[in-house]
């Protein structure tokens, strides 16, 4: 933040200062300008961002809830081991399932749209784990049985029931989906630069050197604003949450 605001002349001083002693907003004027003369526009980026960060963290809690339903009030064959499995996928790392990930997209027919991103997003495996530790512990048989006498279906129960009793589980869901998402890349499936997304934009203009060393602490200012807010603004939520679940 404050390299943000640092003339460039203070930012490569020797020795070099935390604090900006000449403020200017001159890095995020010339930030505006360069991606206003760009082929695409610095809100296109940020919109592409949105979209994906946006509808990528809404089905994943709308799939995970449900899964996770499921899996912890639910007996059927099976159960235990699709849930190993599930655990055993968060012991995977991006790098090893990249190329088989590809070649999957690639014959979907997804390349150079926002599904590379978005539909994966969906089947994150934390989300799941971390649902289904929170319903387990949270979430009595005896609360649901008494809705079911009650006339309650599957749906009204996981809307009415389980949804407002794991609110900090689900609010957490969403911070941390929506934050990887938000620093998506878009380089790997996305060729079109009209569809790519503002971590994009920021590497490019890094990319630029020296010069463009304020610009670039300016974008990365925006970058860190809007998950560090959500964070902010449901702080209490995830305390909850990670002092419930066990982890």
């Amino acid at each position: 933040i404050s390299s943000a605001f640092k003339p460039l002349e203070e930012l490569w001083i020797f020795p070099p200062r935390f604090l900006v002693s000449n403020p200017t907003t001159k890095n995020f004027s010339d930030l505006v300008k360069i991606m206003n003369n760009s082929y695409v526009p610095l809100g296109r980026y940020i919109l592409n961002t949105v979209i994906i960060a946006v509808t990528g963290t809404a089905g994943h809690v709308l799939i995970a809830s449900m899964c996770a339903y499921a899996f912890s009030k639910h007996r059927f064959i099976g159960r235990d081991f699709f849930f190993n499995l599930v655990v055993l996928t968060l012991m995977f790392n991006a790098a090893v399932t990249q190329i088989p990930n590809f070649i999957i997209i690639s014959r979907l027919g997804w390349i150079d749209t926002y599904l590379p991103y978005i539909i994966p997003a969906f089947a994150m495996p934390i989300g799941l784990y971390l649902m289904k530790q929170f319903i387990d512990q949270m979430i009595p048989d005896s609360l649901l049985e008494a809705a079911k006498i009650d006339g309650a279906g599957e749906m009204t129960i996981i809307v009415r029931i389980v949804m407002p009793n794991v609110k900090p589980a689900w609010v957490t869901l969403v911070i941390l989906c929506f934050q990887t998402l938000w620093g998506t890349g878009g380089n790997v499936y996305i060729y079109d630069e009209a569809l790519k997304t503002f971590n994009y934009a920021l590497s490019q203009i890094l990319a630029g050197g020296i010069a463009r060393a304020g610009v670039g602490a300016a974008a990365a200012v925006i970058m860190l604003v809007v998950p560090s807010l959500m964070f902010l603004l449901s702080q209490s939520q995830v305390l909850e949450t990670m002092s419930t679940s066990g982890m």
